[in-house]
């Protein structure tokens, strides 16, 4: 088979530009060795046949998993479609919505599928129906890869880096405990270490909590919380580590929104003599009016957008550059296809990347984001974890953390696989269908506030 002809029968996605390949290496060596593509479908035309939802939680924390059959056999593409809080509802908008939108459909038209099922609902944007696409997008993407026989970093351009740097959570009640804890993982070689410190009697995020009122009914049990200590405190905190540690180690800091937007301005400047890597959302996505006045402020590096869903939500904030780290949630914003036009427009306007990466992105989704890590020219840094052998298990070619990176094979596509039947083993909680403890932290006067 000739160059063009190949090319053709391969269909790939609009916009995309292959690499050349290793001579007499097959595009679908994945399954033929023997180094002819199969013969297409009856037809001719390469078709999805079925899409599904797997929920399961192998590390407690509800997990949603969309897996695109097609109609060459054995070839299927996972994506990652995780809402943690509203798992069924995500599942029902793929299994009873996109699903018989897709049927039939050429899995190769990547960037058409996604624009017509946007459209679908008429109503467009929102965690529910962007995590739904998601995880039809990066399926569709690990199809294309499996196709082409090379890693999705390929169909990306190539790598920009040999692998993906990243920074862990340190967390403690005292000021000796958080530098305990970032001196542990600066010995297993991580150079980046986001820092968080509880505030005594209060639940304070990424350090632990206080949970008030055990008696009531786990819907009305109350964290309580005020910003005031803490934004007194952090400040303390690096001041103690940059005197204890040096200059050596970048430090993190993470406001998660929960701070009121004048409070949140000192805080961020009070920690700039401290040289922070990235204080990450210091407002709430109301509230992002706020940006022009910090900028003003302060040299502090600011990330934003872990709570972000559509692009009118950061697209005024990257082109007046006013964040310098975007931190999206790319499931939030509908998959592969979306981040990757978000990564270019913020490198236009030296914007680097820090996708969201916590237990509530699968490893599907991490893999996703390492990916993407790979082939863009602004990336910034990645939030990671290390999988418990549980996830391992139920998803076999988890990324690799090794010395404060993660790796990923040549495998193609994704290059990360779903065991069911180990997945089948670890099903989601219903009851309760999430964790109360969102909607119920509030103020020592009752006043509910932001998570």
């Amino acid at each position: 088979m000739n160059r063009r002809h190949w090319l053709a029968h391969l269909s790939l996605a609009g916009g995309i530009s292959l690499p050349l390949f290793s001579a007499g290496r097959s595009a679908l060596a994945w399954q033929n060795p023997a180094g002819a593509p199969p013969p297409p479908p009856s037809g001719g035309k390469h078709k999805i046949t079925d899409v599904c939802t797997i929920l399961t939680a192998p590390a407690g924390i509800r997990l949603v998993v969309v897996k695109v059959l097609t109609s060459q056999p054995g070839l299927f593409g996972l994506g990652c479609a995780t809402f943690t809080q509203r798992p069924r509802v995500v599942a029902t908008a793929v299994d009873e919505y996109l699903k018989p939108f897709l049927i039939g459909k050429d899995p190769t038209q990547i960037e058409d599928i996604w624009q017509s099922a946007w459209l679908s609902s008429y109503w467009r944007n929102g965690p529910v129906l962007n995590n739904a696409l998601s995880g039809v997008d990066m399926a569709l993407w690990d199809i294309l890869g499996k196709r082409a026989g090379l890693p999705l970093y390929q169909l990306f351009g190539g790598k920009c880096r040999k692998a993906v740097d990243t920074y862990r959570h340190a967390r403690g009640d005292s000021l000796e405990a958080v530098e305990a804890s970032v001196r542990n993982f600066q010995s297993q070689g991580y150079r980046h270490i986001r820092v968080q410190i509880g505030v005594p009697g209060l639940a304070t995020y990424g350090a632990g909590g206080r949970l008030d009122d055990a008696a009531a009914r786990d819907n009305s049990r109350v964290e309580t919380w005020e910003p005031k200590t803490y934004c007194r405190l952090v400040p303390r905190l690096f001041e103690h580590l940059r005197t204890k540690l040096g200059d050596e180690v970048e430090l993190l800091h993470d406001v998660h929104e929960r701070v009121p937007p004048i409070l949140a301005m000192q805080l961020v400047k009070d920690l700039e003599p401290y040289r922070p890597y990235f204080v990450e959302d210091p407002f709430s996505p109301e509230d992002i009016g706020y940006f022009e006045h910090l900028r003003k402020a302060t040299t502090t590096p600011i990330a934003m957008g872990e709570l972000f869903n559509s692009r009118h939500e950061w697209l005024d904030l990257v082109s007046r550059r006013l964040i310098d780290f975007i931190r999206v949630h790319i499931s939030q914003i509908g998959g592969l296809t979306m981040a990757r036009k978000m990564a270019a427009m913020c490198e236009l306007f030296a914007v680097r990347t820090a996708w969201h990466g916590p237990g509530d992105v699968s490893p599907v989704g991490h893999a996703a984001n390492i990916h993407l890590d790979l082939a863009v020219p602004n990336f910034g840094i990645q939030e990671a974890r290390e999988f418990s052998a549980a996830e391992q298990e139920v998803f076999p070619g988890c990324p690799v953390l090794k010395e404060g990176y993660y790796w990923v094979g040549d495998g193609p596509g994704l290059g990360i696989d779903l065991d069911e039947r180990a997945a089948a083993k670890f099903p989601i909680k219903d009851d309760p269908p999430f964790d109360y403890s969102w909607g119920n932290l509030r103020l020592k006067d009752g006043t509910v506030t932001k998570p």
